[in-house]
């Protein structure tokens, strides 16, 4: 299929660069439009066969194996991978001077609500008696 054909199926002009999420969302407006579980029996033959030329309208637009001979003018994605990199020497200086009342924030909240946890426990077990032996 050409790119041309896909991106007029999927609803694009046939001059536009549409960005991966673009083509994401008009697939699935198109889906939800021509899914053959929407029509009724004597029409589904026709909704199937316009799914069919969606999906492979979409797996078009979004393949890397867009070559200049097989599908016209088609367009490359550029992909970033990693963290981007400040300009003086990084972000991360003091990380102790942050790390270090966060612990104390965290064993503090441990200790606290350990306390709390186990005097609830003991006024319950005072106030309902367990008559079972099995239980503490």
């Amino acid at each position: 299929m050409l790119t041309d054909e896909a991106k007029l199926l999927l609803g694009f002009p046939t001059n536009s660069c549409p960005t991966a999420c673009q083509v994401k969302a008009a697939y699935r407006r198109k889906v939800w439009e021509t899914h053959p579980d929407c029509f009724p029996v004597h029409l589904k033959p026709n909704a199937e066969l316009k799914f069919k030329m969606i999906s492979e309208a979409y797996t078009c637009l979004l393949s890397g194996a867009r070559r200049e001979g097989e599908h016209g003018v088609g367009y490359s994605r550029v992909v970033r991978r990693g963290v981007p990199r400040g300009g003086g020497g990084g972000g991360r200086r003091n990380h102790a001077l942050i790390g270090l009342p966060f612990l104390f924030i965290i064993l503090g909240t441990a200790a606290l609500g350990g306390t709390n946890i186990a005097r609830s426990y003991r006024k319950q077990k005072a106030d309902y008696p367990s008559h079972n032996p099995f239980l503490p």
